[in-house]
């Protein structure tokens, strides 16, 4: 159904039930607008002043629109209550324990997308202000820190193995901005002075998805949602899906090459 609302192609484990429930969306407002346009067009001809040049008071007094009101607050209700709720505290509730998942830390600026692995040894390393540097050191990682050794960071590219779930934990530096895939059915705010978990469980590699669609130069993209200052349409991130061996071969190298002494230091 995605394709005939003219969505992006699916990549996400979890993404059908969201398209299920758009399409469930759509369905109920096309009857909606069949009914409503259906009903204007014959009051308009049923109520015309030709047929009634005199105003009548007394208006109608039956009881079909009663019942059709309650018709469509039973469907909004069963739409809410059936699906929304429940799919909305699945993601919620249902986040995967961290040991099972990839967590990945994405933090959000004016205009550009902060990435942080753990490295090797599972551990986030300390990070501090004073050490923030736009060009060098965006994110303030202490590289003194022995858990921050092994870390990686990355600017606007997000690396992911398919098939295994992925816990991106959202910050921002600035203002509010907001992390959206299109493709794996994601998008929540980033807000200053909190961390906002979400996940999901990418199931399509970009080389996948590239030979699917036909076209060579497909990127998965992170979109800036939420309007965050005058360069808001440069603020583009782009996600690499890899299998898990190409993802774990990623990894490794790039573990070893950043955490390699700087020779000009």
């Amino acid at each position: 159904m995605n394709e005939w609302l003219g969505m992006p192609p699916l990549a996400a484990a979890h993404g059908g039930q969201i398209d299920n429930l758009i399409g469930w969306i759509h369905v109920f407002m096309l009857i909606l607008f069949v009914g409503w346009g259906a009903f204007f067009v014959y009051v308009l001809a049923r109520f015309r002043k030709s047929r009634n040049p005199v105003a009548d008071y007394t208006g109608v007094t039956g009881n079909a629109s009663k019942y059709s009101e309650i018709a469509v607050a039973v469907i909004e209700a069963v739409l809410l209550i059936g699906f929304a709720i429940p799919l909305w505290a699945a993601r919620i509730g249902d986040i995967p324990p961290e040991n099972e998942a990839l967590v990945v830390q994405v933090t959000g600026e004016q205009f550009a997308w902060n990435i942080h692995y753990a490295g090797p040894d599972g551990k986030f390393g300390r990070t501090d202000i004073k050490l923030l540097d736009l060009q060098s050191n965006p994110l303030g990682l202490d590289r003194s820190d022995p858990a921050g050794v092994d870390d990686i960071t990355t600017l606007n590219q997000l690396y992911l193995p398919a098939n295994k779930p992925i816990i991106v934990k959202l910050r921002s530096k600035d203002v509010i901005h907001s992390f959206g895939v299109p493709e794996f059915r994601v998008k929540q705010d980033a807000i200053p002075g909190l961390t906002i978990p979400i996940w999901f469980v990418p199931t399509v590699t970009t080389a996948e998805m590239r030979k699917r669609l036909g076209n060579d130069a497909f990127q998965y993209e992170i979109a800036c949602a939420q309007l965050c200052g005058l360069g808001h349409a440069r603020m583009r991130g782009f996600v690499t899906v890899q299998s898990a061996e190409e993802f774990q071969t990623w990894f490794d190298t790039t573990s070893k090459e950043q955490s390699a002494p700087d020779p000009f230091r």
